[in-house]
């Protein structure tokens, strides 16, 4: 191809299909073809108003590639010939045809967030899905043929095993759940007691990942009859709406991860946890009522409330694995993932609700 095809948002629900010459790469820059992209469930709020981001810009932050090109090679250092190379997340040359997915979060590794581990909180974040047309890093969204990476940002390599549907979803929703499970150090996975409350995408891998982590007992709650039978595919021993939670729960909570939002729903993992217990906030991303909190209780408790809002580039790692491993490929993902539509038919997508989790994109 000697062009780049992208699906430009303008606002609301308005869409333009824009075609521009392949870009030059800068040094250490990745041309990636996008094989496969998913529309996360914030792209929707975006397109629905809920939710800021720049415009006109590409959305998508979900997707596996190829990549195609890489940009000239920088030298290591003055007065030296040695060149540095592309590496992904191991440290391992990264070549054209190499299928990869990468990280939401180009951070520079420099600031005082960064060297404290929150990159994702960096104080000169970039994300990919969420820069400006018209800006240094247009081609960052998946919804395009193709997206140029930055020099060092985080890819990692996806096994033959894992198809291209399921690796998609591996940078935000897959990152995001392994990074919720791994912010949770006081209540560890093998043999603990796991509420998963909100069993969207998020929800359902969180399920999976308790299940592979060897938790003792995985328990899910939601609304929907059909997503309750989802997280029982999923592993879950049980699951239940809301209306159940109390008799449900009586017994207590080591870990609980909330991915509703609701304030009923925090309330709820809040609520579950024995002593001991954390609960994981990682679905509260819009202004909403608050929640009350009983200060003694977790001081007596010895319970913790963690929040947890993106990932480290580790997570995104543990994503591909958690999908890579049986329990996450034995996800029942004919239900999960929707017929594949192109760019062309991606605005009608976002008019209409979905009954999958995820509607996939095949620029």
């Amino acid at each position: 191809m000697t062009s780049v095809r992208a699906l430009v948002w303008t606002g609301g629900g308005r869409f333009e299909l824009v075609r521009r010459p392949l870009p030059s790469l800068a040094s250490g820059e990745l041309l990636v073809r996008v094989r496969t992209a998913a529309i996360c469930g914030s792209d929707r709020h975006t397109v629905d108003g809920r939710r800021d981001a720049p415009c006109p810009g590409v959305l998508g932050h979900e997707g596996v590639g190829e990549v195609t090109a890489i940009g000239p090679m920088a030298a290591a250092g003055p007065g030296t010939d040695t060149e540095l190379e592309p590496t992904d997340l191991e440290g391992q040359p990264v070549r054209p045809g190499d299928r990869i997915v990468w990280s939401v979060i180009s951070a520079c590794g420099r600031c005082d967030r960064c060297r404290a581990g929150h990159g994702a909180k960096c104080r000169t974040l970039r994300k990919a899905g969420h820069e400006p047309w018209d800006g240094s890093w247009p081609l960052s969204g998946s919804y395009a043929s193709h997206v140029v990476l930055p020099a060092g940002h985080c890819v990692v390599r996806v096994p033959d095993t894992v198809p291209d549907g399921p690796a998609a979803i591996a940078s935000c929703a897959g990152a995001t759940v392994m990074a919720a499970l791994c912010a949770a150090a006081s209540a560890p996975l093998p043999g603990a007691r796991v509420l998963v409350n909100g069993v969207g995408m998020l929800g359902l891998l969180a399920v999976a990942a308790a299940r592979a982590g060897g938790a003792a007992q995985v328990r899910a709650i939601d609304p929907s009859a059909v997503r309750r039978e989802l997280a029982l595919q999923a592993g879950a021993d049980s699951a239940f709406p809301s209306s159940d939670a109390a008799a449900e729960l009586r017994d207590g909570t080591d870990l609980a991860l909330e991915f509703s939002g609701a304030p009923a729903g925090v309330r709820t993992a809040l609520d579950a946890l024995d002593v001991g217990g954390a609960a994981v906030l990682a679905g509260s991303v819009f202004p909403g009522p608050t929640v009350p909190m009983d200060p003694e209780r977790l001081v007596r408790g010895r319970r913790t409330v963690i929040g947890v809002h993106n990932y480290e580039s580790r997570h995104l790692a543990a994503a591909v694995a958690l999908l890579a491993s049986s329990p996450g490929r034995s996800l029942p993902w004919g239900q999960i993932l929707g017929e594949p539509v192109d760019l062309d038919a991606a605005p009608a997508a976002f008019a209409r609700p979905t009954e999958h989790l995820r509607t996939l994109l095949v620029p």
